[in-house]
């Protein structure tokens, strides 16, 4: 693939399913290549999503999850002049950024969920998966990802204060789900979510302490 052609995304309009097709013909090199892609995603995560995806057909990979592989390839050699920056920042403050995809698993309809953490301008820390259950509202789906967001936040703020590194403001969120933003600070959605009491409790707790989270447009 290193004279391949590069393309503008890590993933096609093709989806990637389970639904049974001809088994790829050298599994091996599939498991392989696919082991190789998931150290990269400690440097580029912008690939998370795509090597998530692939990354649930390892034990029986069949032909098209093989081009999406080719794909995730293709995409790479077109982003070699790109690089993960640590920068130097005057600013101390953290802040993130939490989306996720209602029902966007073909095989079972879980949602996908993830989130941003930014240390001033520079990013350190991600995670982009599977939620566990199936979400029946967009709403529930987007403020589970708003809630893993915030754990990792309030996670990190006990990191850096534990090594005398004072945020110089209370961590700021984005998210781009108006319920979702809406059901963090008023009560008045909670007779609606009670499937996700505990999570609303949670939010709600840190949002009335120093956790500020804003509604951006997507």
């Amino acid at each position: 693939m290193t004279f391949c052609k590069p393309v503008d995304t890590p993933v096609s309009t093709l989806k990637v399913t389970i639904l049974p097709d001809v088994l790829f013909s050298n599994p091996t090199q599939f498991r392989q290549i696919v082991s190789a892609l998931q150290y990269l995603t400690f440097t580029q995560s912008n690939i998370c999503f795509a090597i998530n995806r692939v990354c649930q057909f390892m034990h029986a990979p069949i032909d098209s999850h093989w081009v999406a592989i080719k794909r995730i390839l293709h995409y790479l050699k077109g982003m070699t002049s790109y690089d993960f920056h640590i920068t130097c920042s005057s600013s101390f403050a953290l802040h993130g950024s939490m989306d996720a995809y209602w029902a966007g698993s073909i095989d079972d309809r879980k949602s996908i969920g993830g989130y941003l953490v930014f240390f001033g301008q520079t990013l350190i820390s991600w995670k982009l998966g599977k939620q566990h259950t199936v979400a029946r509202f967009c709403t529930k789906t987007e403020y589970k990802a708003l809630v893993d967001g915030t754990a990792e936040v309030i996670w990190l703020q006990y990191l850096l204060t534990d090594l005398q590194v004072l945020p110089a403001s209370a961590p700021t969120i984005w998210c781009d789900n108006l319920g979702a933003t809406y059901l963090s600070a008023n009560p008045i959605f909670h007779a609606h979510m009670k499937h996700v009491e505990v999570d609303y409790y949670f939010l709600r707790d840190w949002v009335k302490k120093e956790i500020h989270i804003h509604f951006i447009f997507s």
